[in-house]
């Protein structure tokens, strides 16, 4: 019922920025709740980075705390990650998500396909 789709990713050197979009659309009948960012390296599980509730609470990993910021639009059903200061240990996929309230089948969560971030030293 959900589809997410990522953009801005890609190949930075170190100390520089990049802005990722995530924009998620489906049926009317859906409640989006919490929305975020996770990331992923090849061999180990895939690890929260940021997250933005309904509420408007956030959330953020130890590891990036004042270098990123997690943001979204409502009426656009868009979530961004704002990552600056970027460091070659942030090099991973980051995947958007999305989860989702519905009468008929209740909480469930939505992954988009990943987006690339390389940062280079």
């Amino acid at each position: 019922q959900v589809r997410l789709v990522e953009s801005g990713g890609g190949l930075v050197q170190a100390g520089g920025s990049l802005r990722l979009s995530c924009e998620a659309s489906g049926s009317s009948f859906i409640r989006i709740n919490d929305m975020g960012w996770y990331r992923q390296v090849p061999g180990k599980q895939r690890d929260l980075v940021a997250a933005s509730s309904s509420g408007g609470s956030t959330n953020y990993a130890d590891s990036v705390k004042g270098r990123f910021t997690i943001s979204r639009d409502n009426a656009k059903n868009t979530v961004y990650l704002q990552m600056n200061s970027l460091k070659p240990e942030d090099t991973a996929v980051y995947y958007c998500n999305a989860r989702v309230f519905a009468l008929s089948y209740g909480l469930r969560d939505y992954w988009g396909q990943g987006t690339q971030v390389n940062v280079s030293s």
